[in-house]
């Protein structure tokens, strides 16, 4: 339950799998990035990678600094994004390539990921002792593949209803108000 918690927060690479999939576009391959990439930081985490973080305070600054940054730059596009809402099915579709490059950027020049997956996650999943931390981290990878599945899916299910411009002004400061609390709580430390 822990990881599924870390993983379902609201941020920039879910909004981006939510948008992708009201505007029924690439949503197979957003979901598989996003859950393949949770799987490698999530076993990195698990088999370690963590731990040698936490040994060295000056990367853990440089991410803390770095996702706060990050976070609240997207914070600021997302309330300019709720100045201006249009229907996100009215956008010209993107390339293939385009979303690709946007999904893998989302998920590992986000800071904020590491610290969840690789930090957190990996610190949770060693706690559970030597046999029991891959069954955690199965169990993380698992949530992780069905909640991008559930979020990208059920978005492009529902795409009719989600893409009005008040649905996202809604969900872009909403977003917004998370980022930046995000990125208050990195700097806090």
């Amino acid at each position: 339950m822990s990881g599924l918690a870390l993983i379902v927060a609201l941020g920039a690479q879910n909004a981006f799998v939510l948008r992708q999939g009201i505007r029924r576009e690439h949503v197979g391959v957003v979901v598989a990035l996003c859950a393949v990439s949770d799987a490698v930081l999530i076993l990195g985490g698990t088999a370690g990678i963590g731990a040698l973080v936490s040994r060295f305070p000056e990367a853990l600054d440089v991410l803390r600094w770095g996702g706060a940054a990050y976070l609240t730059w997207w914070a600021v596009r997302s309330f300019v994004s709720a100045l201006r809402p249009s229907s996100l099915t009215a956008e010209a579709p993107r390339s293939r390539g385009s979303v690709i490059a946007t999904t893998l950027a989302l998920t590992y020049l986000n800071p904020h990921v590491y610290l969840d997956t690789v930090v957190l996650l990996g610190s949770l999943a060693n706690q559970h002792g030597p046999d029991a931390r891959w069954i955690f981290a199965g169990g993380a990878v698992l949530g992780s593949v069905v909640w991008f599945s559930a979020l990208g899916y059920g978005a492009r299910a529902l795409s009719g209803v989600l893409s009005s411009p008040r649905t996202w002004r809604v969900v872009d400061l909403v977003i917004g108000v998370v980022m930046l609390a995000l990125a208050v709580s990195l700097v806090r430390g």
